[in-house]
């Protein structure tokens, strides 16, 4: 055989071994977040069915997101959630694995649509505290699966709906508020604890401003402190804060309109655990605007983005 050929085969063999091993640019996905309303499928209390017209629009948000997790705060029962996952799938976006988790409120709940298989579940549905001599429940409950994502790569996800700011008789609400957040800043500091670099994404409805008392214990201190995505509209705005460095630009992060005040605030959030911000895609992160989105929810959703390989 000629030399050269012969080199040259061998030379080839060697680049396409090489192109094998080496890693494919890692591929990405989406976690989103939207507290739906009341999506309610039968009459609860106070609380009626969701339109077919607010059905609509909600689906629409969530095709904007273009989720491949997505997890949900004021869910009905399950069969309001498998309902709105059969009529994304009809429309072209299937979620087939969920979770459903009812705690001490029987009428909304934390629940979740995944494209990627539910390897663990740890419905936390009986969580309690003692507040000025009375025990209380945590409400909504705490969903908290593992997902996997390929087989390189896996993370937690712990949802949450805290207390709402509404006075109620039998308690102080900011209390109770921050006895929820304690209770889940607990689950994510013992996920922490088996493993420091764990992948874990810490997101809902917490009901009340970043710089608070029950939001604060949620993000944590020191090695274990939750980073805030802080997901703003893709408007264009992109230029820090113009007068102190310290504080977040100014761009347009509400995520929920109160009608009695007539008030936009940022009660809504999606955070990370320090191991898995390594993968976050800070660029593709935001809260997703469509026409008349207040059809559908008082909410905004927000998305975030991740590389799916450790960092």
């Amino acid at each position: 055989m000629n030399s050269r050929l012969r080199f040259a085969q061998v030379w080839f063999a060697a680049v396409i071994a090489l192109a094998m091993a080496s890693p494919s640019p890692a591929e990405t996905f989406r976690v989103a977040t939207y507290n739906i309303e009341n999506y309610l499928d039968h009459t609860a209390g106070t609380r009626g069915p969701k339109s077919a017209e607010a059905k609509a629009k909600v689906r629409e948000s969530i095709h904007a997101l273009k989720p491949d997790v997505i997890c949900f705060q004021e869910m009905g029962r399950v069969g309001a959630l498998r309902e709105l996952q059969q009529s994304l799938k009809a429309e072209g976006l299937d979620l087939p694995y969920w979770e459903h988790v009812t705690g001490f409120d029987t009428n909304i709940h934390v629940a979740l649509l995944s494209k990627f298989p539910i390897v663990a579940r740890r419905p936390h549905t009986n969580d309690n505290f003692l507040l000025s001599g009375r025990r209380y429940r945590v409400s909504r409950g705490i969903l908290d699966v593992d997902i996997q994502v390929n087989d390189r790569y896996a993370f937690t996800l712990i949802g949450a709906h805290l207390k709402s700011k509404r006075p109620v008789p039998n308690g102080d609400e900011a209390e109770m508020r921050f006895e929820e957040a304690r209770i889940l800043r607990e689950k994510v500091d013992a996920r922490l604890a088996v493993n420091p670099n764990a992948n874990v994404v810490v997101l809902g409805d917490f009901n009340d401003a970043y710089n608070t008392r029950s939001t604060r214990t949620i993000v944590g201190r020191g090695r274990g402190a939750l980073e805030d995505t802080r997901p703003a509209e893709k408007n264009g705005d992109n230029l820090p804060h113009p007068t102190n460095p310290r504080y977040n630009p100014r761009n347009i992060a509400w995520t929920h309109h109160y009608g009695v005040e007539d008030t936009y605030s940022r009660i809504d959030y999606l955070m990370l655990s320090p191991g898995m911000a390594r993968e976050w895609v800070t660029n593709q992160t935001y809260v997703v605007t469509v026409p008349n989105w207040g059809i559908g929810s008082d909410h905004r959703p927000l998305v975030a983005t991740f590389a799916a390989e450790n960092r």
